[in-house]
């Protein structure tokens, strides 16, 4: 009997490698956390040679802040998705902040709250995460401005209500809070910062 020949193993096309390298990633910091997370580590994983992986990212910072930016991709899609569907009042845009923010950190699992507490502990990833902070906090500032007394929102109400919406997802995350608490939560305060007054 003729051996059938072995096909030579495709290559991956430069995106779906990059593809790859990221869920890799995120399921070394699932089972493992994310201070397994290096790229040695990422190319073992992933059954690659170093250089493939380098080639991606260069640094661990670089591959930390490209599974944010995916992160925020992701939660930035399910929240304008919602909007789109969503009656155009304080309580149902409220609603869909709180229950996209949830909802996404969620999804995303246990893995998203060591990745931001790995970006906190850079200079350089520190800015990544206050660069999308920004871009959020405007976006629901535009959203719910039109129902505030004064026409906006401050930003310090702003600033309140992301770290209620980050402890709150992770406090749900990891069975601390169901999601229905921590979205029921996190929607009353967003209608409490829209309803104060400026100072």
């Amino acid at each position: 009997m003729l051996e059938q020949p072995v096909p030579p193993r495709r290559r991956l096309l430069r995106e779906d490698r990059r593809r790859q390298l990221v869920d890799v990633a995120w399921q070394i910091i699932r089972e493992e956390g994310t201070e397994a997370l290096t790229l040695p580590r990422l190319a073992e994983q992933a059954k690659v040679a170093k250089p493939v992986v380098y080639d991606h990212f260069a640094t661990r910072p670089a591959l930390l802040a490209a599974l944010y930016q995916e992160f925020d991709t992701h939660q930035t899609a399910l929240m304008d998705a919602a909007f789109q569907a969503s009656e155009p009042t304080l309580p149902s845009r409220a609603m869909v902040i709180a229950s996209s923010y949830v909802d996404c950190v969620l999804e995303q699992g246990r893995e998203i709250p060591g990745v931001i507490s790995a970006l906190a502990g850079s200079p350089e990833l520190a800015k990544v995460k206050r660069d999308y902070e920004a871009i959020f906090m405007e976006k629901c500032r535009s959203l719910l401005a039109p129902f505030a007394p004064a026409g906006t929102v401050a930003s310090s109400g702003l600033w309140a209500m992301l770290g209620a919406a980050e402890a709150l997802s992770f406090a749900a995350a990891n069975g601390d809070l169901t999601p229905e608490q921590a979205k029921h939560e996190l929607f009353e305060t967003i209608l409490a910062m829209v309803a104060r007054p400026p100072r």
